[in-house]
C-alpha cells in the first residue's frame, strides 16, 4: 500500500537551489478549519483512489475516476489552504501526507469516500 503514497510525496516543492530549505517551523504540523482538514483529508482520499485505479486495483474502479477531477479538487484545495491559512506548499503537503498515512493504516478510504464524493459533487469540479 505504501506505493500508493509516493504520488503524494511527488506532489512537495523540489529544492530550489540558493533557497533554504524549510524552517522546522515550517514542518510542524499547523492548525487549520474543520473545513480545511476536510479538503485535505478528502484529497488524500482522491489521491489514493486515483493511484489505485491506475494500477487497476479492482476495489478502486468502483468509485466515479479520479485522475481529472479528483487531481483538481486537491490542486484546488491545497491552494485554497495554503492562502487562507498563510501556510507553505511544504507544510500542506505534509498535512495531506499525514491524511493519506491515516486512511492507509486506517483502511478508512471506502468509509471517507461517499462524504468526500458528496463534497467533490459540491465543489462543482
Amino acid at each position: 500500500m505504501l506505493h500508493i503514497l509516493l504520488p503524494l510525496a511527488m506532489m512537495q516543492a523540489a529544492p530550489v537551489p540558493g533557497q533554504p530549505a524549510p524552517a522546522q517551523s515550517d514542518l510542524k504540523e499547523p492548525v487549520v478549519s474543520l473545513e480545511q482538514q476536510t479538503s485535505l483529508r478528502c484529497s488524500a482520499a482522491f489521491a489514493i483512489v486515483a493511484a489505485e485505479q491506475g494500477a487497476e486495483v479492482s476495489s478502486a474502479q468502483s468509485y466515479p475516476a479520479m485522475e481529472a477531477r479528483g487531481k483538481e479538487f486537491f490542486v484546488r484545495s491545497m491552494a485554497r489552504v495554503m492562502d487562507d491559512a498563510g501556510l507553505s506548499r511544504d507544510q500542506v503537503a505534509m498535512m495531506v501526507n499525514t491524511h493519506a498515512q491515516a486512511l492507509v493504516a486506517e483502511d478508512a478510504v471506502d468509509e471517507a469516500m461517499p462524504a468526500c464524493l458528496l463534497l467533490l459533487d459540491a465543489s462543482g469540479l
